[in-house]
């Protein structure tokens, strides 16, 4: 609903940015005034329809005399900068004379001069073309309903932990008896990664998520790149001396590949035997296509394995939220970081999440969502396979990889699709060292189903792909 239109008498003077004045200066007070007030007008600070203080009101802020503000009012108004309107105040009407706004160009270009955006197949973005609004805005209307918080609350609100629990249980088959409120996957990379000693070493997947390396760096830890094939992380490969270790085990990103039951119980016994954490990142483990979710490492061995979860892969970033399932140990080592540091995660997007998962809006959601991305999969496969190109990975998650005979035709191809308005995904820049593979990462599940159709085709207009 629109708010109630303002006269001019009724509208509130503008709050001004910092105007600088320098009294020891040469130029007079008034014109360095009206100068500044110009600079605010270009700088987008003050803009058209915006109502002035006084001259007296501005005079007493900026400590001078009226006479000044008055006179710096009147050249501006002689300016046509603004405009004096009987009984109401003075109001900005534009730009100063000879200048533009400061708007980038691109949003002052014409419509139709502007590069049409390209269509996105990358990876990481969710399909938020199948949340159901009226749910979505029913869920953020409740989540307004309760009144504003006062206090901190590092574990996380009760509704949303029991909104968690039981999806966890229901669909990852995870009973979770104390679940911690996070930021997202990465936020609780970099928590968890604060909580070891500095130039610890922490094996991670190569190639991997790097932003979740970059977070282990960030925090001062060693990381140690392990590989991974058509089963997952290699177990096998892991070194000895780690202090944990850092895996997507149900849907491997980028290769796409689940970690086999033999790997699993491999990973969590060394766990165990060696003391290491296993930090679980089950960024989209609830989309399977094809055959039942193996059971999660948190299941196999909840006493050495950290679980994490995410809103942003499931309905979107907006949320900013995701949980946390670990050992007792763990728990209390991050609640012990938050506290010293006062770092909390946020309260409103866990609101919205269990508002939304009150009524079964998230599961009917996650219903629509397989079967969107199930039938987006199928059409992606199938353009991949006209253009004389294979595919791997599970029938799972929102992007397939397409392998790729060397980095230059990796390059090639990207640079291709880009000239035709598509963005793709290398697999070079998931690699935290130098690259292993050379292939496509193909996400389809940003676009719109328009969008996707219209640019697998380019997929085999490409010199590589023929």
């Amino acid at each position: 609903m629109a708010g109630p239109i303002l006269h001019d008498f009724e509208r509130p003077p503008v709050e001004l940015p910092p105007l600088l004045l320098d009294r020891s200066a040469e130029r007079p007070l008034a014109v360095q005034l009206a100068d500044a007030l110009r600079s605010a007008t270009a700088g987008g600070a003050l803009r058209t329809g915006d109502r002035l203080p006084s001259t007296r009101a501005l005079a007493a802020t900026l400590g001078v005399s009226r006479t000044v503000t008055a006179a710096a009012y009147d050249q501006l108004l002689a300016e046509g900068w603004a405009v004096g309107r009987r009984g109401a105040g003075t109001f900005v009407i534009g730009p100063p004379a000879g200048r533009s706004p400061a708007v980038p160009p691109d949003v002052l270009a014409e419509p139709e001069t502007r590069r049409p955006a390209a269509i996105s197949l990358q990876p990481g973005t969710p399909c938020v073309e199948v949340l159901d609004r009226a749910a979505w805005r029913r869920a953020w209307r409740a989540a307004a309903d309760p009144p504003p918080d006062i206090g901190p609350d590092p574990v996380g609100l009760p509704a949303f932990r029991v909104a968690v629990t039981e999806h966890l249980l229901r669909h990852r088959g995870l009973p979770a008896a104390a679940v911690l409120a996070t930021g997202g996957s990465t936020s609780a990379v970099a928590e968890l990664a604060r909580t070891f000693p500095r130039g610890a070493r922490v094996a991670v997947e190569e190639p991997g998520y790097q932003r979740a390396v970059g977070a282990l760096r960030g925090a001062g830890l060693e990381v140690v790149r392990v590989p991974v094939d058509g089963a997952g992380l290699v177990v096998d490969a892991l070194p000895a001396g780690l202090a944990a270790v850092y895996c997507t085990p149900a849907h491997q990103f980028p290769l796409g590949a689940r970690l086999s039951a033999a790997r699993r119980v491999a990973l969590v016994a060394r766990a165990r035997a060696e003391g290491f954490l296993v930090v679980e990142d089950d960024y989209d483990g609830e989309l399977r296509y094809d055959v039942a979710p193996l059971p999660l490492l948190a299941a196999l061995g909840p006493d050495v394995v950290a679980h994490l979860g995410t809103a942003s892969k499931l309905l979107t970033p907006t949320l900013g939220v995701g949980w946390l399932v670990a050992p007792p140990a763990v728990r209390a080592a991050v609640l012990d970081l938050r506290d010293r540091t006062g770092a909390r995660p946020a309260r409103a997007g866990q609101r919205v999440f269990a508002a939304f998962a009150a009524h079964g809006d998230l599961a009917r959601h996650l219903r629509r969502l397989r079967r969107e991305l199930a039938g987006r999969r199928s059409a992606v496969v199938a353009a991949v396979h006209a253009a004389g190109l294979g595919v791997e990975g599970d029938a799972a998650g929102a992007h397939v990889l397409v392998p790729l005979p060397d980095a230059a035709a990796e390059r090639a191809l990207l640079a291709a699709a880009a000239a035709r308005g598509v963005e793709l995904d290398g697999l070079a820049r998931h690699h935290a060292g130098e690259p292993r593979r050379a292939g496509l990462v193909l996400g389809y599940a940003g676009t719109s189903r328009a969008e996707l159709d219209r640019a697998l085709p380019v997929l085999r207009e490409c010199p590589v792909a023929r």
